[in-house]
């Protein structure tokens, strides 16, 4: 059952998953993609991505797969391979990159994920690439309750070994190369995810890498491999297209962070203006929007998901929290009716389990139309105080439908391109930021000045505007 790769030259076991299997595969999960995530609603930046994907799987080992390439709207930094040539590549890697080298670069490095046939090699030994792994896991005695958990799914490919990662590191470099590339592209990139993630960590007050699905993530890095493509790059010509100045342009207007099909957090609050409702979380908690699911956690293991549920029976929402979302697994539970700014709703709490720890879970839906309910699942610490467990409470509560003053004041934030003049600095370009907090240092790792770049008069930068 072993195959001599031809981009590697390895013998590989790949015998479960032939390459029309994975085609096949592939035109099946890339449906689930387009569901949970869907295309970025702008012609012109699909095709530049397009158009740089195919400079970089013009010579390629594997001739048989026909490459495509999508730009998906979130605003995670993120990028993944499907079996069957499908390449994805988010609005997040798009607004951190610098330069149409560094993007070639992302792209070059899925592209060697699927010419070295990792996916197949993992599926063939039994490490099954999982697709639709929730943000949290979650033990809490129910099959039903714990749907609030796993409604929905972050889709990507489960994290490759270092090995795997080093050959598509070094298929990609390759492949950039043959296109024209500027190869330290790859390092460069490597280096200010580097920086990108501990920022992301200090900002939601986690630990590196707990800050939500990203990059590294799925694509396992160390210090060792931004070395390693650095000097592997150094064997390669020197030169080729970087075109800093004409990627930026490109990006100019590009939505910044969460859009409006998935609403926006602004600071404790998250609003859907295109479906209409809003709630508040307490502060110390940090909220993370994806496509199906908002999460907000804070410190000691509290945690809140909100998500929509279907109720096309239109069931009271007591009936749906007993026997649609308990599924009557849980025997002796009373579920209580409440009313929340003028909807009928439902709760019911139990004791459980999150990651291992001793939990109070309740549950909360809300009736939102005729075939939806709001469902929000709370989880505390059972010593929690009672301070806590009120303000935990009161979150459900603050959850209304936004009023069309609310609707109009909240808009994406957008990538803005700026030439520097005479006299600008970090901090005079970073003052025009819309963020509140670490606007310097998040000027620095959007725009790759490292901890003392210094701007330069003439040179554009990227900022993000309201």
């Amino acid at each position: 059952g072993c195959t001599t790769n031809p981009a590697t030259g390895d013998s590989q076991f790949t015998a479960l998953m032939s390459p029309q299997q994975e085609m096949q595969v592939g035109a099946e999960e890339h449906q689930k993609v387009m569901k949970e995530y869907g295309l970025y609603k702008d012609s012109s930046l699909q095709a530049y991505v397009n158009q740089v994907g195919r400079k970089v799987v013009t010579d390629t080992e594997r001739p048989d797969v026909l490459y495509k390439f999508f730009l998906l709207d979130t605003p995670m930094v993120n990028a993944f391979a499907l079996p069957g040539g499908y390449i994805y590549v988010t609005r997040g890697v798009m607004a951190l990159a610098g330069s149409e080298a560094e993007l070639a670069a992302v792209l070059a490095h899925e592209a060697g994920h699927i010419t070295a046939r990792h996916s197949a090699e993992r599926y063939s030994r039994g490490v099954v690439t999982t697709l639709g792994a929730a943000i949290l896991s979650a033990a809490i005695g129910s099959d039903g309750a714990s749907q609030a958990l796993g409604v929905g799914s972050d889709l990507y490919l489960k994290s490759y070994s270092r090995k795997q990662e080093s050959e598509a590191d070094s298929l990609g470099l390759r492949y950039m190369s043959r296109a024209g590339y500027n190869v330290r592209g790859m390092s460069i990139f490597l280096s200010n995810l580097q920086a990108d993630t501990a920022l992301s960590s200090k900002i939601s007050g986690q630990s590196s890498g707990e800050a939500g699905m990203d990059y590294f993530s799925t694509h396992p890095a160390t210090s060792e491999r931004v070395s390693s493509t650095l000097a592997q790059a150094a064997q390669y010509p020197q030169g080729g297209v970087i075109n800093k100045d004409g990627y930026l342009r490109k990006l100019d207007g590009m939505v910044y962070g969460d859009n409006a099909a998935q609403g926006f957090v602004r600071g404790q609050h998250f609003y859907h203006p295109d479906l209409g409702f809003a709630f508040s979380v307490p502060e110390g908690y940090h909220m993370n929007n994806t496509p199906s699911k908002v999460v907000a956690s804070a410190a000691g293991g509290s945690l809140v998901v909100f998500d929509m549920a279907n109720n096309p029976n239109a069931l009271s929402p007591q009936r749906f929290v007993s026997d649609v979302w308990l599924q009557g697994n849980q025997s002796g539970v009373q579920v209580d009716g409440m009313l929340v700014n003028g909807m009928q709703g439902a709760t019911a709490s139990f004791e459980g389990s999150v990651n291992g720890q001793s939990m109070t879970i309740r549950v909360v839906a809300i009736a939102w139309s005729r075939g939806q309910v709001a469902r929000f699942l709370l989880a505390y610490p059972q010593n929690a105080s009672a301070a806590r467990v009120d303000a935990l409470k009161r979150a459900t509560y603050s959850f209304h439908r936004m009023s069309a003053g609310e609707k109009a004041r909240v808009h994406p934030y957008r990538i803005k391109i700026v030439t520097a003049g005479q006299g600008d600095s970090v901090a005079s370009l970073a003052r025009r930021m819309v963020f509140d907090d670490y606007r310097e240092a998040r000027f620095r790792v959007l725009n790759d000045l490292g901890p003392t770049g210094k701007v330069q008069a003439g040179h554009l930068y990227k900022i993000v505007v309201d």
